[in-house]
């Protein structure tokens, strides 16, 4: 049976003939419709023998393929003695530019139409039109020329050859290999972990039946492959075209890598694709995207279908893989990588290229809908992650300097700015006159009408991609205000215009309270979504904020390791409220001090903030000097969190104490297993500080769903806490001591949202825990 393909004129036209430089020019948001606009006014002009959007479609076949290919003609004429297909394109260059430099897109597109045309009407000759239309000036220059049917036919077969070379291997003959290695692929371990089976099962009838599944699965059972498994087993019964593997950390995107290598251990045949973020694998960073001034940029068109062939030996397309051969290629990684992600089976990225409005892969998602899978790691961080996706902010000092360089540049966006710059000053004022910061339920209106009065004037001047010192800046303040336009189309109840006076500095925010239907409109360009985390709790919530359909199944799974492991302590007599911590200092310390000293080893202990940890540190060190202690520190970089995590160490000779942040870069995401880590301590319920933007999800919530505390505050307090548990036990060799202190776990409230297999013990002071310990450590 032969093999279909079907492809439209231009891309087809695309991929072959595609040459040159990798160029970012700026269009602007107004182009597109610019454009059609341009198309129509043409064709309007034109004669009564002129036929505008011609649909044409021709099919080739070869001993392996049917190739059809379609398109529409801008527009033909038809009169007695010639045929003549014309090709329309908006620039906002001068027309006289592309008499010298000839883009082959451009008469290849042309050519292939009057071909197709020309043989469907039985032609001997054809012309073509080419006309371009500059958007700025309304100038108009056309480009003429005749051709055989027969020439045209050599100039075809040739495009469509290339093409089915290129079809055979990466669409056609990998696809076959693929299912092929898929059929007979068995779990790569010898035995399901208890519970990993029946995950494996939930996660392919989710993908089956076209669902969505929210899994807490605690650390140690392999959520991983559990997911990952079913769902490359969906490929090759074509309940799916590709996987996304979407995930907030690198962490995350390490543990999927690995899961595919184990599979393919076991025989899979799969390339998987890891996106980078641009600033993170540029090979030239400080420099423009501009063949001017980068090489990756400079012939980019010339090799990338190369570049691509010679990685297609390969079958995990990892970050260090794109790097290493973007550099033999000399292709710019960032836009390689891009073009990678068509052909990959599974992409392994973070949310961002699925769910937020200014970045995602508009390749794939820009209809909204397709045979995809999303695998959605660690879910529990997609919800403050969205509701910055969703959000957006603009300051007032970036609009006052840029509009200082452009006085004389560029005197109409120097006005516009300066209206946006009083309209800031007077709600500074205000904002200083006010509670500060300020929020308010209605958006800025009397601001958006200026905002858009600059982006209109400066798409104008941008558009002519000029080269000047300001340009940059300029650019970045358009694309800054652009989304938050686009954030301000969408405002609703669901909103609140956030306003905060910082010194001579104002931040306006209009803040994404609720991101639920967002990501619900976002859900809807997959087939199946599955949401899991060792902390999603409680379901309910999740579900709601996260915009899952109501039909959407849960599945919560136990620890698969021995629950008398894990001793879970609650010192519940100890007072952590803001209000008493001063008070406290010395208790907390002395059963910290109490934990630590039963058995030698290493401990994280976490704490709600900075300056609660820097308190209790003082306290603990100046009560164990002989401890070596380690602390977090604000804004480490990436070398200072690798040295912190290396401290903990198998072969310590004495106690190590680490004091670190509930939430932040320690407190979720690292693998300390066995004797690496012996303990954690807990202090506090993980509650959020009390902000202007919790206060609003709060009230939102309360109005809503009269769950205000909870959602704002409660339910994302206790996952931080389940995390920083979670931490301990990672295998099932594992075993160690978790100390909760807070006198709120005595609650019910609270004590109810902990791990259902957990069996707290509850301690009155720091001598009861150290007998309940002793207890602990010697049933080993």
């Amino acid at each position: 049976m032969k093999s279909e393909l079907k492809i439209a004129v231009r891309e087809l036209v695309e991929h072959v003939l595609r040459s040159g430089d990798l160029v970012f020019e700026f269009l602007g948001s107004s182009r597109p419709v610019e454009a059609i606009r341009a198309h129509q006014k043409i064709q309007n002009s034109r004669p009564d023998t002129y036929r505008s959007e011609v649909a044409v479609a021709h099919q080739v076949e070869t001993d392996r393929f049917r190739l059809i290919i379609g398109g529409r003609i801008d527009g033909v004429y038809t009169e007695a003695q010639r045929t003549v297909v014309e090709e329309i394109k908006t620039t906002t260059r001068s027309p006289d530019y592309f008499e010298k430099n000839e883009n082959p897109i451009h008469w290849g597109q042309a050519k292939t139409y009057a071909y197709i045309l020309g043989r469907d009407r039985g032609l001997d000759e054809i012309s073509t039109l080419l006309t371009f239309y500059r958007l700025d000036t309304a100038e108009i220059r056309q480009f003429k020329r005749t051709f055989s049917i027969s020439e045209l036919e050599i100039f075809f077969n040739d495009l469509v050859e290339r093409y089915l070379q290129w079809a055979a291997a990466i669409i056609i003959d990998w696809p076959a290999q693929r299912d092929a290695s898929i059929g007979g692929l068995k779990f790569p371990f010898v035995n399901y972990r208890p519970g990993q089976d029946k995950m494996t099962d939930e996660a392919y009838r989710t993908i089956r039946d076209h669902g969505q599944l929210l899994v807490q699965a605690a650390t140690g059972i392999g959520k991983t492959i559990a997911v990952l498994y079913p769902a490359v087993k969906a490929l090759a019964e074509e309940l799916s075209q590709k996987i996304f593997y979407l995930t907030a950390r690198t962490t995350g995107q390490l543990a999927a890598e690995n899961a595919l290598d184990e599979l393919r251990a076991e025989g899979l045949r799969l390339k998987s694709l890891t996106l980078t973020a641009k600033d993170k694998i540029c090979f030239c960073p400080g420099s423009a995207c501009h063949p001017d001034e980068c090489e990756y940029a400079r012939g980019y068109y010339d090799r990338i279908n190369d570049a691509i062939a010679s990685i297609f030996a390969q079958d995990a397309l990892s970050r260090e893989q794109i790097a290493q051969t973007a550099k033999k290629f000399k292709v710019c990684p960032f836009e390689f990588s891009l073009d990678l992600s068509r052909y990959a089976d599974c992409v392994i990225c973070d949310y961002n290229y699925v769910f937020d409005p200014r970045v995602y892969l508009r390749r794939f998602f820009q209809e909204e809908n397709g045979d995809y899978i999303f695998l959605i790691d660690e879910t529990h961080n997609l919800v403050d992650r969205s509701r910055e996706m969703f959000s957006a902010e603009i300051y007032k000092q970036p609009i006052l300097g840029l509009r200082r360089c452009l006085k004389t540049e560029l005197p109409n966006i120097f006005k516009s700015l300066g209206r946006i710059n009083a309209w800031m000053v007077a709600a500074r004022k205000k904002c200083q006159e006010s509670n500060n910061p300020l929020a308010e339920k209605s958006p800025p209106e009397e601001l958006f009408p200026l905002l858009r009065g600059f982006l209109f004037i400066a798409e104008r001047w941008l558009s002519q991609n000029i080269k000047t010192p300001f340009r940059e800046a300029l650019l970045d303040l358009y694309f800054t205000i652009s989304g938050f336009i686009r954030v301000a189309d969408q405002y609703d109840q669901c909103y609140a215009s956030c306003y905060e006076k910082t010194g001579e500095e104002l931040k306006i925010k209009l803040f994404c309270i609720d991101p639920s239907g967002h990501l619900e409109k976002a859900l809807k360009r997959c087939r199946a979504a599955i949401f899991f985390s060792a902390t999603m709790t409680p379901m309910d919530y999740f579900r709601k904020i996260l915009g899952c359909d109501p039909a959407a199944q849960y599945l919560i799974l136990d620890s698969p390791f021995p629950h008398e492991n894990l001793g879970l302590f609650i010192a519940d007599q100890i007072s952590t409220y803001y209000r008493h911590r001063d008070q406290t200092v010395s208790e907390v310390s002395r059963v910290i001090s109490a934990l630590v000293e039963q058995k030698k080893g290493n401990y994280l202990l976490y704490f709600p903030s900075y300056a609660y940890m820097r308190k209790i540190y003082d306290s603990f060190t100046a009560r164990n000097p002989q401890t070596e202690t380690i602390l977090q520190t604000p804004g480490m970089k990436e070398s200072e969190r690798e040295s912190f995590l290396e401290r903990f160490a198998i072969d310590n000779p004495q106690t190590l104490v680490g004091f670190a942040v509930m939430g932040g870069i320690f407190g979720e995401g690292i693998d300390l297993v066995g004797d690496r880590l012996l303990g954690a301590v807990v202090v506090g319920v993980g509650l959020p500080g009390i902000s202007l933007e919790r206060e609003l999800i709060k009230e939102y919530f309360s109005a809503t769903l009269s769950a205000g505390f909870e959602y704002a505050y409660l339910f994302p307090g206790i996952n931080r806490v389940l995390q920083a548990a979670g931490r301990v036990i990672r295998t099932e060799n594992d075993r160690g001591v978790v100390l909760l202190i807070d006198q709120r776990y005595a609650r019910f409230q609270y004590k109810s949202l902990l791990r259902e297999e957990w069996d707290p013990i509850s301690v009155q002071d720091a001598t009861q825990l150290a007998e309940a310990l002793q207890k602990f450590w010697n049933q080993q």
